[in-house]
């Protein structure tokens, strides 16, 4: 009987144990939070009258620091935004270690180097932010696995190579700026797939090719900026058939050719649209009048006759 009793308490102790183990290994800890910012401090060469070292103390909550946000339920760092701080440095593979980052925004600063593959670890993140640095490499093949995303935003920096045709994997992608970087080839047709793009930035690059038909079937489409490529072809009489909600076509300083498409006509929201300084040729089509929304149109460097 007491052998009986002993191996039953051993037993409940033993259950006991398990269930606490259990329990501590599930409670978020924003321990690993700190740790991943303050080594992402340490990266940082330069920080105008030293804001982060003076704020990013562990002598004072994460959840207080400067930029940080935490969510009220797990107490974990939610969003990240130290944007427009003048901040000079670079991103190591530590960030990926915020586990419940929604939002990460380090825009308008100068952070140099490769974004680290390690970022592909933020899978609950929905917007991405690094707009004017000077980071480079290519386009990084980890954002495709990242199916929470709906932001991405890479304009202004110095990436190189072609626009991954991978980036049709996000599926719930809503807006994609890539803007004034040195991105050459063409336009994937796969960004076509994107059922829920609003805005495509993709001007002031080195892109070739025509456009994708593709690209003018996303019924959601709000704003497609291609201009300052060297984009060829024509635009097709389809182009307005399944963009009922386009406000801004920004097309100028391209090679593109052929007639403009009078059926432009169907996309009645137009508000902006600008095609200067191709190669059209013909004659500005009357039905442009039928734009009752358009406040600017931009039609010139082209041999083109009046309405």
């Amino acid at each position: 009987m007491g052998r009986s009793c002993d191996f039953l308490f051993a037993l409940a102790v033993f259950i006991l144990l398990i269930h606490v183990h259990t329990s501590v290994s599930t409670v978020p800890n924003i321990s690993n939070d700190e740790a991943a910012l303050l080594a992402f401090k340490s990266h940082i060469s330069f920080s105008p009258n030293n804001i982060l070292a003076t704020n990013w103390s562990s002598s004072s909550p994460v959840c207080t620091w400067i930029g940080i946000t935490c969510n009220s339920r797990h107490h974990r760092v939610t969003t990240l935004d130290i944007s427009s701080m003048q901040l000079h440095g670079t991103i190591p593979p530590h960030l990926g270690n915020l586990s419940f980052l929604v939002s990460l925004d380090i825009s308008d600063n100068t952070f140099y180097g490769e974004l680290p593959e390690e970022l592909a670890h933020l899978q609950r993140l929905k917007l991405t932010n690094v707009t004017s640095n000077n980071f480079t490499g290519v386009i990084p093949s980890f954002l495709s696995l990242l199916p929470n995303l709906r932001i991405v935003l890479l304009s202004d920096n110095q990436f190189f190579g072609e626009v991954p045709s991978s980036l049709s994997n996000i599926t719930k992608l809503q807006v994609l700026g890539i803007k004034g970087n040195f991105l050459v080839g063409e336009i994937p047709r796969e960004l076509g797939d994107l059922r829920y793009m609003t805005f495509l930035y993709l001007s002031l690059n080195q892109l070739t090719g025509a456009i994708p038909p593709s690209i003018f079937n996303i019924t959601t489409m709000q704003v497609i900026a291609l201009a300052n490529n060297n984009l060829t072809g024509e635009l097709p009489m389809t182009i307005c058939d399944h963009l009922p909600n386009l406000v801004g076509l920004y097309l100028s300083r391209n090679y593109l050719d052929g007639v403009i498409p009078p059926t432009l006509e169907k996309c009645r929201k137009l508000q902006i649209l600008s095609l200067s300084i191709n190669e059209f040729a013909g004659t500005v089509p009357r039905e442009l009048a039928n734009l009752t929304s358009l406040t600017g149109l931009y039609l010139g460097g082209q041999h083109l006759g009046g309405i």
